[in-house]
């Protein structure tokens, strides 16, 4: 069975998150919006069934996935169904559950970063709102980006069966969209990412180890991996990456004397 998959084309966006279980898995699929009208593909195919008067179960937004009669949206739940189909998920229900719940905290955090560039509303061009998205992406990069790198940081550390990954002891899901979110950020915010390494070590280790998996390889070198640009959930403008993100590290205990 061939996955069709629905997501603007020109942007990775939030649909690379899914791509990038797809292409590790070397599963069949087939990019709609990205396809020919000749043989009803394209965006207005997407369009059509966005628009839908008779679809029982209609999705809001892309991306969304057809597998057969199902359709399935929001990046979070698709990767719940793909995941045990395409082995990127743990086969403990438990630790299934802790991996959807990571992914839906990326959610979280993917949009925090798009209103970095729209504070105000996705409907208006950034530069109506630039005043505000500079104030925005300054408190973002201060408090929050640190608060969720750690946090994410500190799943891999405590992950009784090693850093390597977030959950269990072989790559998920989770970890795909971990490489997906830092490189991002590492796109929108060179200045504040520069001691990235340094102060996440584990998310930096797992960053590096990504691409190296022999499928996905094959797909971040090939023209089916779109770059970052400035009409996607990424966007680079110098004048929002000022502040260094900074891991807060606790304070080492006082020494008796």
């Amino acid at each position: 069975m061939t996955y069709q998959l629905y997501y603007w084309d020109g942007i990775p966006g939030r649909g690379e998150f899914v791509r990038l279980a797809l292409e590790d898995a070397g599963a069949p699929y087939v990019e709609v919006a990205r396809g020919d009208e000749a043989d009803g593909l394209g965006t207005a195919a997407m369009l059509q069934v966005l628009g839908s008067d008779h679809d029982a179960f209609p999705p809001f937004a892309p991306p969304f996935l057809r597998d057969g009669s199902r359709l399935i949206s929001h990046v979070a739940n698709i990767l719940l169904y793909l995941g045990p189909r395409l082995k990127l998920a743990p086969a403990e229900e438990g630790l299934r559950h802790f991996a959807h719940g990571l992914q839906l905290t990326i959610t979280d955090l993917l949009a925090e970063v798009h209103d970095t560039h729209h504070p105000i509303s996705a409907a208006l061009y950034y530069a109506d709102q630039q005043d505000q998205a500079i104030l925005r992406a300054a408190a973002f990069l201060k408090s929050r980006l640190p608060k969720y790198l750690g946090y994410f940081e500190r799943v891999l550390q405590q992950n009784p069966r090693g850093s390597a990954h977030a959950v269990g002891r072989t790559t998920s899901y989770v970890d795909l969209s971990l490489f997906q979110l830092i490189s991002g950020l590492l796109y929108a915010f060179p200045k504040a990412m520069r001691h990235f390494a340094a102060d996440y070590p584990a998310l930096a280790a797992l960053h590096a180890q990504v691409p190296g998996r022999r499928r996905l390889a094959r797909y971040l070198a090939s023209e089916r991996r779109l770059d970052f640009n400035q009409d996607g959930l990424f966007r680079h403008y110098p004048e929002l990456d000022r502040a260094p993100a900074r891991r807060r590290r606790p304070r080492e205990p006082l020494q008796g004397s």
